[in-house]
C-alpha cells in the first residue's frame, strides 16, 4: 500500500517549488513519483504538425515521493503517514493527530452495499 493516493493534498518540501501546495493528479508507483498540476513545470518546444499547433507549452514533470509531504485533512498539518489495521483492512493514519486519512473515497464495506 502506498502512502500517497490520487486526490491527496500535499506540500512540496524541496526543489524550486518549495512551500507550494497542490493535489496529486497521477502516481507512478514503480518510479516512486507523482504529478501535481501547476508544480514542477518545465517548457517544451513543440513543432507544428498537421492537426496540432506548435508553440512552447508548460508541462508538469513528476516529483519524487521524497520531495512531498501529505497535509492531513483532519488537522491540516504537514505530516508523515503511518498504517494500522482496522476491521481487517490496512488504513493510513496521520502521525500527528492519530486519525485515519481518507480522501473521501468510500471503503470496501460501503461499496458492497
Amino acid at each position: 500500500m502506498l502512502k500517497f493516493k490520487i486526490g491527496d493534498k500535499v506540500k512540496i518540501t524541496a526543489g524550486k517549488d518549495t512551500g507550494r501546495e497542490g493535489m496529486i493528479e497521477k502516481i507512478y508507483p514503480k518510479e516512486a513519483r507523482v504529478i501535481v498540476p501547476g508544480i514542477n513545470l518545465y517548457k517544451k518546444h513543440v513543432k507544428a504538425v498537421p492537426g496540432q499547433k506548435g508553440g512552447i507549452y508548460d508541462i508538469p514533470r513528476p516529483l519524487p515521493f521524497s520531495k512531498i509531504a501529505i497535509i492531513c485533512p483532519k488537522c491540516g498539518k504537514v505530516t508523515r503517514v503511518g498504517f494500522k489495521f482496522a476491521d481487517d483492512e490496512k488504513v493510513r493514519v496521520c502521525r500527528k493527530c492519530k486519525r485515519e486519512i481518507d480522501t473521501g473515497a468510500k471503503g470496501k464495506k460501503e461499496r458492497k452495499k
